[in-house]
């Protein structure tokens, strides 16, 4: 069982999680706080020591995480069922997009300044605490969500591949939840560029199941 068979996994998981959220959302309206804060707060975690770091480290990888890690598990165990097939479409589609983002050089400078501009509203919309910028739940701010979802707009949104949601429309006429929608999309492919840094490729998901299994044991214990 290899180092980068776990940061894949990890990366793995963190997609499936933003995806099973984005379904949580259309659906019902409603998620985990906990989990919603582990995936926003990724895409502001810009420098990790280790993949674990961005997920809010080692010791709480299994509980920060482990909606997506349990999302990954049924895939690779093919439990699957409706639900389970909206949530690997839209991996696959984080993934897809996630390539043409990695070529698109200024756009990918855009995000890099956005998302450093959004981590300062971040400490803005927090004033009472000291240690904002390193709370997960600072980032859940509805503001902070709003401009997280305007950058998926501005760049994400203008490929011409788009990921459809499906859902309750009740639910994804809300706007608040579109922009935790969009939010999400955008942690979701951040992760799919961590998967590929650490050598994640589209039909390793397809056809190497089983060899996520040992680091999905691993972390998951």
């Amino acid at each position: 069982m290899s180092r980068a068979h776990d940061e894949q996994t990890i990366a793995l998981a963190a997609m499936f999680q933003a995806a099973s959220l984005v379904d949580q959302i259309a659906n019902r309206g409603m998620v985990a706080q906990n989990s919603l804060e582990t995936s926003i707060y990724s895409l502001f975690v810009t420098d990790p020591k280790i993949t674990e770091d961005i997920f809010g480290g080692v010791h709480d990888l299994p509980f920060n995480l482990s909606m997506g890690l349990k999302a990954l598990n049924d895939v690779v165990e093919k439990k699957k069922d409706a639900k389970a097939n909206n949530v690997t479409n839209y991996v696959l589609s984080m993934i897809m997009l996630e390539q043409k983002l990695s070529k698109n050089k200024d756009m990918l400078n855009i995000m890099g300044k956005r998302i450093d501009e959004t981590k300062e509203k971040a400490r803005y919309f927090n004033p009472e605490d000291e240690n904002a910028l390193d709370n997960p739940s600072s980032y859940t701010h509805s503001n902070v969500i709003a401009n997280v979802a305007s950058l998926y707009q501005d760049t994400i949104s203008s490929f011409s591949f788009r990921i459809q949601v499906g859902g309750d429309p009740r639910h994804l006429q809300n706007a608040e939840n579109a922009a935790r929608i969009r939010a999400l999309l955008l942690a979701g492919i951040r992760a799919a560029m961590l998967w590929r840094q650490v050598g994640g490729k589209r039909w390793h998901l397809l056809f190497f199941r089983s060899r996520l299994r040992p680091s999905l044991r691993k972390i998951m214990a």
